[in-house]
């Protein structure tokens, strides 16, 4: 088994999770593997990540009181930003551990790269103090400047964000620590940062007071946070790193010319929609589909039906019907709550949206229809495919490419 080198690990993936019953630490480790073999494809297996040292030791903490299991899990990778974010969500979607039902939820995913440059920051001001003889003037210029950049790092809200000096009337948005670090370090201070892929409060409401520019990597990763970020708070501008690149590796020039090129958020959408439908979708999204297609085949094979009558069911959705899943819409509408529907539109289960993955898969009746006030994201679109269901209503959606599923916002 191949082994993870700790001076090459970038991200720390941290979850917790409840079993209800007991489970020792082989079951865990047995339920992440398991669990998620063939979810993702090929080039994103656990197993064979671990063995090509991209995935490293994953450690468990466990204990069990009143005949249930709690604990803590980290897995260390040096996958890059995206792949990492696909594997912690594969995570979520397992449902057993050893023989009991259990739940796995991720907490956060820390950037262990920036932990090592605060600390080696830190370390190399006393090694500075230290050192004797005649240094450059220009040398003692830029660490003068950069210090006083760096005395701007603050933490905004309860969430305790990054921030520079976010108190004028523009903001830039950025996704991690790192991002924010890099922009003050080259003198731009009026910079935020989410802490990760999801969206924080604190996020949604200073967006509300400023005038925000969201500013993205370079990469398929970037443009779904952009999605999300842009369905979820006020974004006016997002500018976009070089292809491929990160925002935290960016020089100063390039920084600069990035935002110069910012664009109207609508203009965005609207320009990488193309995109994305020549592109398709991500690996495990492409297995999901694929999947999907080979059962939507046997269905048909065993009730005789063809392909252009389930396109037709797909497309025949009577007034009537639309405003009936309208008034559900708006009693779920604020309580993170979701409904599945049979045929008639009538209730089968009502669900929290966290849940809703567990619910599709537990429900015994076929959910012809979902109502759910969030975010559809790929999974939870995907998954009801899986499940035969014909609409949905969410209040947005991260997602663009092809489905079967009629895809409603009100």
């Amino acid at each position: 088994m191949g082994k993870i080198s700790p001076v090459s690990i970038k991200y720390m993936v941290h979850a917790k999770f409840t079993a209800e019953g007991t489970v020792e630490k082989p079951d865990v480790i047995g339920a992440l593997f398991g669990q998620t073999e063939g979810l993702l494809g090929a080039e994103l297996e656990m197993r064979d990540l671990q063995k090509e040292g991209k995935i490293g030791r994953i450690e468990v903490s466990l204990q069990t009181a009143n005949s249930k299991t709690t604990g803590e899990i980290q897995i260390p990778t040096c996958l890059d930003k995206s792949e990492t974010t696909i594997i912690a969500a594969a995570i979520e979607t397992i449902e057993r551990i050893g023989p009991t039902e259990a739940k796995i939820e991720i907490e956060k995913i820390e950037d262990v790269r920036g932990n090592k440059r605060d600390y080696i920051i830190e370390r190399a001001k006393q090694l500075l103090e230290k050192v004797g003889g005649v240094t450059d003037s220009r040398e003692i210029s830029d660490s003068v400047k950069t210090s006083v950049r760096m005395s701007k790092l603050q933490e905004y809200g309860e969430e305790k964000l990054p921030a520079g000096n976010i108190s004028g009337n523009e903001i830039i948005i950025v996704e991690g620590r790192a991002d924010v670090i890099n922009l003050i370090k080259n003198g731009i201070s009026n910079v935020i940062g989410m802490n990760g892929t999801n969206l924080p409060e604190g996020i949604k409401k200073i967006s509300l007071e400023k005038e925000t520019i969201l500013f993205i990597d370079g990469d398929r990763g970037g443009e779904l946070i952009a999605k999300n970020v842009i369905g979820n708070a006020k974004v006016d501008y997002v500018a976009v790193a070089p292809d491929g690149k990160e925002v935290e590796e960016l020089a100063s020039k390039e920084i600069l010319i990035a935002l110069r090129k910012k664009i109207p958020a609508k203009e965005f959408l609207e320009s990488i929609m193309p995109k994305a439908r020549h592109q398709g979708y991500q690996r495990q999204q492409a297995s999901s589909r694929s999947r999907s297609r080979d059962e939507s085949r046997q269905e048909m094979q065993e009730t005789g039906e063809k392909a252009e009558e389930s396109a037709e069911e797909k497309a025949e959705l009577t007034a009537n019907e639309k405003e009936k899943l309208k008034e559900i819409f708006n009693e779920v509408r604020g309580s993170k709550n979701a409904v599945l529907l049979d045929r008639n539109l009538e209730a089968i289960k009502h669900t929290s949206v966290s849940d809703l993955s567990f619910a599709l898969r537990r429900t015994r009746k076929k959910a012809y229809s979902i109502v759910m006030d969030g975010t559809a994201t790929p999974l939870v679109i995907h998954l009801a495919e899986d499940a035969g269901c014909r609409n949905l209503v969410a209040t947005n959606f991260a997602f663009s490419g092809e489905t079967k599923i009629n895809l409603m916002s009100f």
